[in-house]
């Protein structure tokens, strides 16, 4: 049982990914949003019911499950649609990340959520011991995005101001790491956090 939770959050593109990769690797649990996002809404679940309620049959896809590509364009295009499919999601995505993390082995978990600022933060997530904040300047954020995506500057800058700012997501920090260097770099930090969050656990 980990009763010591750490709260792994960063811009798209930051490289929360390759930071999730690192602590998996060192055997740490991590109980990961975005595939808590995706059972909130899979076919046949009450998630996904909720959606279909709100915004019409015409978000499946033809297999019946959620189209998430459309989806996706709508929110980003409509504020209060984004709003409403998060009221949906986000209460059934932090049940699953806290039961997950609580039944982890180990002296403590991880709890991976990309929209940690945008979803409330600490008031949102009150179980969370620290928060671990992936950074990185937002021209490298850009280029990062563009190219993993392949999309166009200005879908990439829209995608960008739908999230919470850098400076929204520094200041709910506890922990930082600047990814700006290269994939070898995350080693080190990674393993001195680990350090310190067993030694804070054990505490």
């Amino acid at each position: 049982m980990s009763h010591y939770i750490i709260g792994l959050t960063g811009g798209v593109a930051s490289g929360k990914s390759e930071v999730q990769r690192r602590f998996e690797a060192l055997g740490v649990a991590v109980a990961d949003a975005d595939a808590a996002a995706r059972a909130a809404v899979e076919p046949g679940s009450e998630g996904l019911a909720d959606v279909v309620a709100a915004f019409g049959a015409g978000v499946l896809d033809a297999s019946g499950a959620l189209d998430r590509a459309a989806m996706r364009r709508r929110v980003f295009a409509d504020d209060a649609a984004r709003r409403a499919l998060e009221a949906i999601v986000h209460p059934r995505v932090r049940a699953t990340l806290h039961a997950q993390c609580a039944a982890a082995a180990g002296p403590y978990a991880i709890a991976a959520i990309p929209l940690l600022a945008e979803g409330g933060g600490r008031e949102a997530y009150p179980w969370l011991a620290r928060i671990l904040v992936v950074d990185v300047p937002e021209q490298v954020q850009m280029a990062r995005l563009r190219q993993r995506d392949g999309i166009d500057q200005p879908l990439a800058e829209r995608m960008l101001a739908a999230q919470a700012t850098r400076a929204q997501r520094l200041a709910i920090a506890d922990d930082v790491i600047v990814n700006n260097g290269t994939l070898d770099a995350l080693d080190a930090h990674v393993a001195a956090l680990d350090a310190l969050y067993r030694r804070l656990a054990a505490g």
